[in-house]
């Protein structure tokens, strides 16, 4: 059966920035539609960053979102009676979401601090390579490279 194709909505660049990537990273990381609190984690982490870099935080903040996007990725996918991961190729916005979310997520988990410092610990450890988000990237790239056996069955 054919579905309907979804609406996409037109996400406008964030007030500060100017930039889209860095309004959608705001949406990943408000809870119950508070935009503003969400708006002020993100903006305060960036100024974090800006303190303790003394470089420009959206650059710092766009190479975080690069080195944590992943490039592949492992589905479940039915033959016969046996489910395996197939591993495919990451498209378009899925690769910031991932990052984001990646990212969003670790800084959560950490204990202690504010989410602010959290963020922008997170985000500075992304930009160097280093911490949660790119070893959760790295587990992904690994098990797609341990799958690639069943990359035929990626239609």
């Amino acid at each position: 059966m054919a579905h309907k194709k979804s609406k996409k909505y037109e996400i406008l660049p964030d007030p500060v920035y100017q930039d889209e990537k860095v309004a959608k990273f705001i949406n990943h990381i408000m809870r119950l539609g508070k935009k503003t609190v969400a708006q002020k984690i993100v903006y305060e982490a960036l100024d974090i960053i800006k303190e303790k870099t003394k470089k420009e935080p959206l650059e710092i903040f766009q190479s975080a979102i690069n080195n944590a996007s992943p490039s592949v990725e492992v589905r479940s996918k039915r033959v016969g009676g046996a489910t395996f991961q197939v591993p495919v190729p990451v498209l378009g916005n899925r690769k910031l979401t991932l990052a984001s979310r990646w990212i969003v997520k670790a800084a959560k988990t950490k204990k202690g601090a504010k989410m602010q410092e959290k963020l922008a610990n997170e985000l500075m450890a992304a930009a160097n390579n280093t911490g949660e988000a790119i070893k959760k990237k790295q587990d992904a790239h690994k098990m797609a490279e341990a799958n690639r056996a069943f990359s035929h069955l990626a239609r």
